[in-house]
């Protein structure tokens, strides 16, 4: 049996960088990178695998496994849809997550 193998469309690192930053933030949504990068959250988590060593990937599947505020439909509050981050947050200019080099 063969296991079928995802396929990820082709992002710059900018935008790999972006879409690890999101799914870091606690807020962000898997539903809004999706909107914002056209890719699932089984393709975050496959991304996510790819790019991070792998013990910064298991802290962060471990901080995100069945958190509310990840998934839009398990919120139990209402947020503007073109919001992708908190206005509060602080903004970050550049990507401090340890990542494979």
């Amino acid at each position: 049996m063969a296991i079928k193998k995802e396929t990820l469309p082709e992002f710059t690192e900018r935008e790999i960088d972006r879409i690890i930053e999101m799914a870091w933030e606690d807020r962000t949504t898997f539903d809004a990178i999706k909107m914002q990068f056209g890719i699932k959250e089984q393709e975050v988590i496959n991304l996510m695998r790819r790019e991070m060593k792998p013990s910064s990937f298991r802290m962060w599947r471990a901080r995100v496994q069945g958190r509310k505020t990840k998934h839009e439909v398990k919120r139990m509050y209402d947020i503007d849809d073109a919001r992708f981050k908190c206005s509060r947050q602080k903004q970050i200019t550049h990507n401090k997550i340890s990542k494979r080099r």
